[in-house]
């Protein structure tokens, strides 16, 4: 009988053991045992083996009920559960990791095969920060080449919003395309403050997260935007002192990009699916954006806000990288992407058919803010009406090494009187017949059309001068018109009451040069301040039918009561920018004060 209790023992010990019991084995049989088992040692070593059998299977039960207990961990520091929590957050918050294809794809579209290092640094050290300078304080410095097309593209929308909605950059997050991209060329006259010292941080810091949504918005077709962070800045606020840039400065150092793998180790994004929750994304991110990675980050958002294979689809030769050699300029595609949401190369407005299935993409629609290049005044391109006429006065300038921005603060200055509105019905005519890209010619039949489209009479005679050469040049064209009469269609105005335009532009460079205007003195002498720079241009538009007349010392009233207007203009001006200018208004005067504008 004791004997079975202590059997009963064993086997009730080893049910309540935590790991599974070996199975139930007879001792091993001792070298002088008998050979045979006794009925009774048989009978208490069956009995023991059932007891351990029921044992086992209530311990199996009990395992599958309910979890077994954990087992100990090693004693973790506080710093080091602060540490892990917030790895974790830092996932959550700042998205997921591209793949390593995606990330070889964007690389190599952005960059190609061959960049060099030195354009590498200059997208790795540009950030998008507002000048510190009162009197540019609602600029974009640039201090390094390269980017200057993202930083461009950028300010033009956010001068829309801090010249034309001011009272619009409270804390709400407004239908950034449905109100305010709302505008067009009939909506009532508007004239903003140009007093920008007076800007507050919070207005300024709006206007930028609103710009930067806007544009990452219209990328993803209006219904979706990506934001690109990095994962090295996920957990450094917490762990240092210091404010926010300084944080991120101290996180990036040593950090550079210079391969597909570098992108892929360190590139986390975030899509966000509504106009409100991009905002909060953005702003969660934007000292981010404010350090050196910022532009490149932005660009970035852009290409994947759009899509890649999108992006691929825009473009005529998806085989050019992005970004232009030798010197790291943003492409045309890029400025386009910004500007109308789609990567296409060419300025003029829609598809050009080439034949045989091949065409050339230009811009589709109406842009928010607009695009002039003095390559047009060189006559090696032709701005379409989209980019030429945004619904907002606003302008990236293009040279042919940099991009800066060119805006008024009255929107009269897009508006057309009757006879510029039937200039401009002519000239879109003749652009819908041009096939030779903006060269300034149709054929016969191409003339025919834009003749029957407009309500033009030319004399036949005249026509048949015209066409004598197999084709139509423009200005020959236009020249016809100027001398025909306006009850044919033509644009000959003798009474002489048109008078001319006289408006201001101002021109921003965000790139921070030496300015000798704004010199600071010090113990040594005076010290050029290193900053953008902003000028005023007055700009005097003579009528475009009658340049013989503005021309002249004439006194022209428009009415009794009001005061003449002398039309004999201020010597003019001149600088690359004003044959940017000219494109856009033919024929323009430009005055300023100070040193020329400077588009390079």
């Amino acid at each position: 009988m004791a004997d079975q209790e202590d059997d009963f023992q064993m086997a009730l010990r080893m049910s309540m053991q935590n790991s599974l019991p070996e199975p139930k084995r007879s001792k091993p049989r001792d070298a002088d045992s008998p050979a045979e088992e006794s009925s009774e040692v048989k009978t208490r070593r069956l009995q023991r083996e059932l007891m351990a059998s029921a044992a086992e299977k209530r311990m199996l039960y009990a395992r599958a009920s309910s979890p077994s207990p954990p087992s100990p961990a090693p004693p973790v520091s506080v710093s080091r559960l602060d540490l892990e929590a917030n790895v974790v957050m830092k996932d959550r918050e700042l998205g997921a990791e591209l793949s390593v294809e995606e990330a070889e794809q964007l690389f190599s579209m952005v960059f190609g095969a061959e960049v060099t290092k030195g354009i590498l640094a200059q997208w790795s050290n540009q950030g998008i920060r507002f000048s510190p300078d009162p009197e540019t304080s609602m600029g974009l410095v640039q201090h390094e080449g390269g980017p200057c097309g993202v930083l461009a593209a950028i300010q033009a929308l956010v001068l829309k919003y801090l010249l034309f909605y001011p009272d619009g950059l409270g804390k709400g997050a407004p239908n950034m395309h449905h109100n305010l991209g709302s505008r067009t060329l009939s909506s009532s006259h508007c004239v903003a403050s140009t007093n920008f010292s007076s800007l507050s941080e919070d207005a300024k810091a709006r206007a930028l997260l609103r710009s930067m949504g806007e544009i990452l918005f219209s990328c993803g077709s209006n219904k979706r935007a990506v934001v690109a962070t990095l994962s090295v800045i996920g957990d450094d606020v917490a762990r240092f002192g210091g404010s926010k840039d300084e944080v991120i400065a101290k996180s990036l150092e040593g950090l550079s990009i210079e391969s597909a793998a570098d992108l892929h180790k360190v590139l986390r994004v975030k899509t966000y699916t509504t106009e409100e929750s991009v905002l909060q994304g953005l702003e969660s991110v934007i000292h981010v954006f404010r350090s050196r990675m910022g532009a490149l980050l932005f660009l970035i958002s852009a290409l994947l806000s759009r899509g890649l294979d999108l992006i691929q689809a825009d473009r005529d030769d998806p085989s050019l990288p992005l970004v232009t050699a030798p010197f790291g300029h943003a492409s045309q595609e890029i400025v386009n992407l910004l500007l109308s949401g789609q990567a296409v190369p060419n300025v003029f407005d829609g598809n050009m058919d080439l034949g045989g299935g091949m065409s050339l993409k230009g811009i589709s629609r109406t842009v928010e803010v607009g695009f002039l290049t003095l390559l047009e005044s060189l006559n090696f391109c032709k701005v379409g009406h989209h980019l030429k006429c945004p619904r907002w006065p606003i302008w990236v300038v293009g040279s042919e090494s940099h991009y800066t921005v060119l805006f008024a603060p009255d929107t009269n200055v897009q508006d057309e009187n009757e006879l510029e509105g039937r200039e401009s019905q002519i000239r879109k005519a003749f652009d819908a017949q041009d096939q030779s890209g903006g060269g300034g010619f149709v054929s016969v039949e191409g003339f025919h059309q834009v003749l029957r489209e407009t309500d033009v009479k030319v004399p036949s005679e005249k026509v048949d001068l015209l066409c004598s050469t197999g084709f139509i040049v423009w200005s020959e064209f236009w020249q016809v018109i100027l001398d025909l009469d306006k009850t044919m269609g033509g644009l000959k105005d003798s009474t002489g009451l048109m008078g001319k335009k006289v408006f201001d532009l101002y021109h921003f460079n965000g790139i921070a040069k030496s300015d000798l205007n704004g010199s600071q003195v010090n113990s040594g002498g005076e010290t050029p301040v290193q900053r953008p720079r902003l000028t005023k241009l007055r700009v005097s538009v003579p009528p475009r039918w009658t340049p013989e007349e503005y021309m002249t010392d004439v006194s022209v009233s428009s009415s009794a009561n009001e005061s003449k207007e002398i039309s004999k203009p201020e010597p003019p001006q001149h600088a690359p920018l004003v044959d940017c200018i000219r494109t856009r208004w033919p024929r323009a005067v430009c005055n300023w004060v100070g040193d020329a504008p400077s588009i390079v």
